[in-house]
């Protein structure tokens, strides 16, 4: 039972930490002035309204009595009387009925307590209404053929403190409750300016230097996640530059080393010794582009329909297809992406002759899958693929176009922008890769 309450709570309760801190914060102060509206409604100001609406009808009771002696004299003074002392006026009308419409509303506490202490007295011979008079009550009492008609003033029997009462309990709370919300958004801004700032860099944006502000704990958290980010940063420059320093460096041998080959003797030895070479600075020439375009490109929007054109415009048409819902955009890094996808298309056209392209949304993230004809990859490879330099030996084995890297930096590539890559079996029996990135 408890589990499913707090199941309960969990979907209808909002998610935010802004909404949860207000409620924590308005539903006291809320609760707390409904039950102090009550009991004052209850105990105060019903009471009060009864004894002043019975004070009223044995005023009226008194005037009916002496009405009903036939004593003219004392009829007329008493009735001069109450008009001057009570604010009452009173008309006799002879030869007249009670109104048969009903006018007294059945759920208002001042008409409840008119017929409450009225019908002991009166029975059934009397009517009165509320309504039509804004600050005065139409009361008739029938007598005989006589309709004894009253009119009185509504505060005679509805105190008019309950106004008052209900106009400072719940003023004040409007007030603190919009305090709170004020307090409690600027309290609530800087733990969302760090979720988004942690999303961005999960995504590979930059991020520049964050201000920390709001309380102690969250200016320490927004410090320490600034000086964890410069650090992840520093490290992530200097291993591109130091790869990219051998990379570079390398290239002078190798290059020395195809001169001395080009004056070997030897023509087949030389011609297979410059092809390592040549495979050696195809590795080199590609780790130095993703390097140099990793460190340097910064973050845009991108339309992945327009982006995925451009890269299948460069085959023919009969060896792809390309089916999209709508336009969908993101945003990140575009060369990196335009390489990822490249990449992996042209795998596919290497070791298949078509490629079956499709991009859609899910909910927060767009889709792109990649499938080939070709003879694919045995599941247990799956992951090692991914390795950097790593060769199939079966099916999709040795290839001259390619140095193992290409898988390796395309998931580089999609878990720098915070997305996911992942590879099963095609429909058309050869390798599907799937990319999911964030919008």
């Amino acid at each position: 039972m408890s589990y499913g309450l707090n199941k309960f709570l969990k979907k209808v309760l909002p998610k935010g930490l802004f909404y949860r801190a207000l409620i924590i914060v308005a539903a006291p102060v809320i609760l707390l002035q409904i039950t102090i509206s009550v009991v004052f409604f209850d105990s105060i100001w019903i009471k009060a309204n009864k004894g002043m609406t019975r004070s009223l009808v044995g005023e009226i009771k008194t005037l009916f009595d002496v009405y009903n002696s036939k004593n003219i004299s004392n009829t007329n003074f008493l009735t001069d009387v109450y008009k001057k002392n009570f604010d009452f006026v009173i008309n006799i009308k002879e030869n007249e009925k009670l109104p048969e419409t009903r006018s007294d509303r059945r759920f208002s506490p001042m008409d409840r307590s008119l017929r409450r202490e009225l019908k002991p007295v009166f029975g059934q011979d009397y009517w009165f209404d509320t309504v039509t008079y804004l600050d005065l009550v139409d009361l008739r009492i029938l007598l005989n053929n006589e309709v004894i008609q009253i009119f009185f003033p509504k505060d005679k029997i509805a105190p008019s403190s309950v106004r008052v009462f209900v106009m400072w309990i719940t003023l004040p709370s409007f007030l603190l409750i919009l305090i709170a919300i004020m307090f409690l958004r600027n309290q609530t801004r800087p733990i969302v300016n760090l979720a988004k700032a942690a999303e961005r860099f999960g995504k590979g944006e930059m991020i520049d230097s964050l201000r920390p502000s709001g309380s102690s704990e969250i200016r320490k958290a927004t410090f320490e996640f600034d000086r964890m980010i410069k650090r992840i940063n520093r490290h992530l420059t200097q291993r591109s530059e130091m790869l990219s320093g051998i990379s570079h460096d390398l290239r002078t041998p190798l290059t020395r080393l195809k001169l001395q080959l080009a004056m070997m003797d030897k023509k087949e030895t030389a011609n297979k010794m410059a092809e390592d070479i040549d495979e050696m600075e195809k590795m080199l020439n590609d780790y130095l582009q993703y390097a140099k375009s990793q460190g340097e490109e910064t973050s845009v929007k991108i339309k992945l329909n327009d982006l995925i054109n451009s890269i299948l415009k460069n085959y023919d048409t009969n060896k792809y297809t390309f089916n999209f819902e709508d336009e969908i955009q993101i945003e990140g890094r575009k060369n990196l992406i335009k390489r990822c996808i490249s990449n992996i298309v042209g795998n596919g056209l290497s070791y298949g002759s078509k490629v079956f392209v499709e991009l859609k949304k899910s909910i927060n993230s767009a889709v792109i899958i990649i499938e080939d004809n070709g003879p694919g990859i045995p599941k247990n490879e799956y992951l090692n693929v991914f390795k950097p330099f790593y060769r199939v030996d079966k099916s999709r084995g040795l290839n001259k176009s390619g140095v193992g890297l290409g898988l390796s930096l395309a998931q580089d590539i999609v878990r720098s922008h915070g997305g996911n890559i992942s590879l099963s079996e095609s429909r058309h029996k050869g390798l599907l890769v799937k990319i999911s990135l964030p919008f």
